[in-house]
């Protein structure tokens, strides 16, 4: 659901001054691909009911990642392929947090940066398994923001409560019904992993090295999730989510937005927050991540090809039928207008936009 107010109404509003910000090639062309989501400039189409007749006109949309407005029906088709995955275990909720200090490196060095914590924290958990003989599986899904637009990268990991032994069989993974491993112990361990993998290529300094083993680091661990189904919806939030979202920004006037923001520091209590449109944008392009960089990992008994060749298997000797993969469900061929038929495309236009009035009857087109 679209709010009063959209991120790319403050990227219009920035003009040519967003040239002022110092963004790279990649941020500028995704910022411009939102500003242009559902617009003349991105072409589109006309489709008509084939119940009730009615047209309706249709501007395409950017299908960025980080559009706010292109990421639900591909949120929604993910959950659905991910439920012939599940398996009828407890999943734990698991979160890799690295220290500001390096915000400079993913700042100027995001792909390596963020490919490391993906590499670390998937070594962490290995390490721990292996202490009980059993291969893991994990899901996780980078994340690079705060609440209020500032850079904090971290993981967000769904593990299930088993491995697979030496032999195949499975067995539960992990200290006792209620955790998964001592949070300490994985922040130890994730900490030194991390910098070791800095120092191996070469990434920031020695000066910075000392800082990070100064600190101590976060994983956060929750409890076990009701069912495996609650985790895919949970998951499902954070796989296609953004930096910040249409309905959050509550206004937007000739050189300020506002927008709303949980501040966790004082007991997640609901604040505003007031920038500049220059600031606003800037903020929000640090989350812009590198072309073709895959923020949704699948590791372990959880990866595609463990899940192609063994899965059905696995699901089988746990009591679960196997499940079919539909084709996700849509309703974007839904007519608004009837709520019964669906549209069949009729003509389809370029950013030149739909053709001379005289060759379309209007007056049946819902704008």
């Amino acid at each position: 659901m679209q709010g009063k107010h959209q991120i790319k109404e403050v990227i219009q509003a920035l003009g040519s001054k967003i040239d002022n910000l110092g963004l790279n090639t990649w941020q500028l062309r995704t910022l411009s691909a939102i500003k242009h989501c559902r617009t003349k400039q991105m072409g589109g189409r006309i489709a008509q009911c084939d119940t009730c007749g009615k047209k309706h006109l249709f501007y395409n949309s950017c299908r960025n990642r980080h559009c706010p407005s292109c990421q639900g029906h591909k949120r929604e088709e993910w959950i659905q392929a991910r439920e012939s995955e599940l398996l009828p275990v407890p999943y734990y909720h698991v979160v890799f947090t690295i220290p500001s200090e390096l915000n400079t490196l993913a700042l100027h060095q995001p792909k390596a940066l963020y490919a490391v914590l993906f590499k670390t924290a998937w070594a962490t958990l290995m390490q721990f398994g292996k202490t009980k003989g059993l291969q893991l599986g994990m899901i996780s899904v980078l994340h690079t923001w705060g609440q209020n637009l500032s850079l904090h990268p971290h993981l967000h990991c769904i593990v299930p409560s088993l491995g697979l032994d030496k032999n195949g069989k499975p067995k539960r993974a992990g200290k006792n019904k209620k955790f998964l491993y001592s949070v300490k112990a994985m922040s130890k361990v994730f900490r030194a992993k991390f910098v070791s993998e800095l120092r191996l290529q070469q990434l920031g300094s020695q000066d910075l090295y000392n800082q990070l083993f100064s600190k101590s680091w976060v994983v956060y661990a929750k409890k076990p999730f009701g069912s495996p189904k609650n985790v895919i919806e949970y998951l499902g939030r954070y796989t296609h989510k953004i930096a910040i979202s249409n309905h959050r920004i509550k206004s937007i006037t000739e050189k300020h937005v506002s927008f709303s923001y949980k501040d966790y520091k004082s007991k997640a209590k609901t604040k505003l927050m007031r920038l500049t449109h220059q600031e606003f944008v800037r903020r929000f392009s640090q989350h812009i991540l590198p072309k073709r960089f895959i923020r949704i990992r699948h590791y372990g008994i959880l990866s595609s090809t463990h899940k192609r060749k063994k899965l059905p298997d696995l699901q089988k000797t746990l009591g679960l039928k196997s499940q079919l993969k539909h084709k996700p469900k849509t309703l974007n061929d839904t007519c608004p207008t009837c709520k019964k038929g669906r549209l069949k495309i009729v003509l389809e236009f370029d950013s030149r936009g739909p053709p001379a009035l005289s060759l379309i009857d209007l007056k049946d087109v819902a704008f």
